[in-house]
């Protein structure tokens, strides 16, 4: 009794072509020998080729659906008889990850766009917080000015390769427990393009491009912080065979700054004050990124660590409307080195405000949220 090859796919006898594939393509996954080291998997396998050898050919279909044997002498013959049949490496790729790709055979081209370039760009927060510009210096691929992207001599041009007759890939066939497997390969001699370059331009070695240091003009916003790419597109390395550029990105580092610290688009900056001028109120120029001065009041009786802000003082939001704000800490400072007269000017201070010998106010350190939820857990 010849073997149901439609119950060895699991598909009813009117399954359609796209059924049956799916079908086989599930079965050899799961019965691979690769992917299944059970002892009947290599013999399923063979089974699961066959009844698809046998579903996917019309003749071998229509022989087997009449009850004979697809694979006796003659039957089927126009598509070839027996399992000993060719049997193409794309049938077993289609089967774990569906169809192979039809549209990518044949010969590459040698025309491609070119990969992305980056350089690093230092500047001083001034230019990252306002913007500047830059004239820089790069080393990339850039159009053969010889041949012109060709790759090929003045006067000659590529010709069809005698080997693959202008495919851009070779058949390799190998016997295997399948049968005969054919592989596609790029072609050694043309490297897969389907034609070759007599005589290559001297300039470039026919690869269509060649290196070269060139200047560029590079724009850079107001507001970017280190880390921050700038794109300039169509900068890159030009692409083999005369191929498109990419694209170029500068790569800011922003250098430390002498007096502002950034967070965000926020500036920092202390002001150090003697204990005098704490105490009565003083009005200072303090300095702004952008080189002036603009003043800074501190009232009467402000104490060590105050923290004033001034808004909009910062840097400017990079692509958005705006500047962040200048926040200034106070730092008042206890004189160390006082002479006689100095002395007795501060104890009449203190007799004065009846503070000859102050005790302090004694209290518990300030807690944050986790001492505070500890204490709590600790109570209970």
């Amino acid at each position: 009794m010849s073997t149901d090859y439609y119950a060895v796919l699991g598909v009813s006898r009117d399954a359609s072509p796209d059924e049956i594939k799916k079908a086989y393509r599930k079965l050899a996954r799961q019965y691979h020998p690769d992917v299944n080291d059970s002892e009947d998997a290599h013999h399923k396998f063979q089974e699961i080729g066959r009844a698809f050898q046998v579903l996917s050919d019309p003749q071998k279909k229509q022989v087997h659906d009449l009850g004979g044997d697809p694979f006796a002498a003659g039957a089927g013959a126009g598509a070839g008889a027996g399992f000993g049949q060719a049997f193409t490496f794309t049938d077993i790729m289609d089967a774990f990850f569906g169809q192979t790709g039809a549209a990518t055979r044949g010969p590459r081209p040698r025309t491609r766009r070119g990969q992305d370039a980056l350089i690093p760009l230092r500047i001083d927060l001034g230019e990252a917080a306002f913007g500047t510009t830059r004239e820089l210096k790069v080393d990339t691929a850039v159009l053969c000015p010889t041949c012109s992207g060709s790759g090929a001599e003045s006067g000659s041009k590529p010709v069809t390769c005698e080997i693959c007759h202008g495919r851009g890939e070779v058949t390799h066939t190998q016997r295997s427990f399948l049968g005969e497997v054919r592989t596609m390969r790029p072609c050694p001699h043309c490297r897969g393009f389907g034609t070759t370059i007599p005589s290559p331009c001297i300039e470039c070695s026919g690869d269509g491009r060649v290196r070269s240091r060139r200047t560029v003009t590079v724009k850079i916003p107001g507001g970017v912080d280190t880390g921050t790419r700038v794109q300039l597109s169509g900068q890159g390395e030009v692409g083999p065979g005369g191929g498109p550029p990419g694209d170029l990105y500068v790569e800011i580092e922003v250098e430390p700054h002498e007096i502002f610290s950034r967070h965000g688009d926020d500036l920092h900056c202390t002001v150090t004050l003697p204990m005098t001028a704490a105490a009565l109120g003083t009005t200072i120029d303090l300095p702004t990124l952008e080189g002036e001065t603009t003043p800074l009041e501190i009232r009467a009786g402000t104490q060590s660590g105050t923290a004033m802000t001034l808004t909009a003082r910062g840097v400017p939001r990079l692509r958005h409307a705006g500047r962040g704000d200048l926040i200034v800490q106070v730092i008042v400072e206890t004189p160390t080195k006082i002479d006689e007269a100095q002395v007795a000017l501060l104890r009449q201070l203190a007799e004065a405000r009846g503070e000859e010998r102050p005790q302090g106010q004694v209290q518990a350190a300030h807690k944050g949220v986790f001492g505070r939820l500890r204490d709590a857990f600790g109570a209970h």
